[in-house]
């Protein structure tokens, strides 16, 4: 039973080892831009394996330099009340759990694998850490590492700052990541200079990004595009970019 313990204790310490360095990590990333992410040196991978040039794009835009149009429509899209939560919308989390384990007991169609999924229901700063350190894996095991990230990114960084990161990181087509790419390739504009139609376009690009690049892609992705843009465009005016100040509660009675 001894080497039962002494390899429990192995994994345990290595566990522990890998949240230090995950917030070691995110510690630099107070005043450090990140130069690269899990996904972004996957799709790096995948796309030109060991070649030395590679279509990959991406290019750092400050937060300041990110047209608020912009902003505002990756909000409704993506999580639209990213600033007012601590990383975590436990409701939505419950309603795709559910809607997952109503699919797995569906019966699977002849020739089809069943698999276990895990699908809707993160937030950005979820989003995030599942980008900047996990696979595109889909699993428990793996959720449950994003949450931990998830709480460590929201504990360190500044909400501005864990959305700047986002922007400058999320995949917007194939080998097309940040705000900065995505915006020359599809616009030849800076993120600046997104109007409000570009920046709807663009915001509902993200639940399928190489499906509104490439029509290969859209085999599997469910989702119409000029409706998603519509709905965006008719909400960012609802949206904050900033957290919500609570009112200050007062000791004197008014007169």
């Amino acid at each position: 039973m001894r080497w039962i313990a002494y390899l429990v204790k192995c994994l345990l310490a290595g566990f522990v080892a890998m949240q230090v360095y995950y917030a070691v990590q995110i510690g630099l990333w107070i005043s450090v831009d990140p130069s690269s992410t899990a996904f972004q040196r996957a799709e790096r991978w995948r796309l030109c394996s060991w070649h030395w040039t590679c279509s990959v794009q991406s290019k750092w835009t400050p937060y300041d330099k990110i047209s608020n149009n912009l902003k505002r429509a990756v909000l409704v899209s993506e999580d639209d009340i990213f600033f007012q939560h601590k990383g975590v919308r436990v409701e939505d989390m419950q309603k795709a759990w559910q809607k997952n384990q109503q699919q797995n007991q569906q019966k699977p169609q002849a020739g089809a694998k069943s698999k276990a999924v895990l699908r809707g229901g993160s937030t950005i700063t979820q989003q995030l850490a599942k980008n900047l350190f996990l696979s595109s894996e889909q699993n428990y095991f793996r959720k449950g590492q994003e949450l931990i990230i998830t709480g460590l990114l929201e504990l360190t960084l500044s909400k501005q700052r864990l959305f700047e990161i986002y922007l400058n990181s999320v995949e917007w087509g194939e080998g097309i990541f940040g705000i900065g790419a995505a915006s020359e390739h599809y616009y030849a504009t800076t993120p600046a200079g997104l109007d409000l139609d570009q920046a709807a376009a663009l915001a509902s690009a993200l639940p399928a990004p190489k499906c509104f690049d490439k029509e290969q892609y859209c085999r599997k992705a469910r989702i119409h595009f000029p409706t998603r843009q519509e709905f965006i465009l008719e909400n960012m005016g609802r949206v904050a970019l900033a957290p919500i100040a609570q009112p200050k509660s007062s000791s004197k009675t008014a007169k």
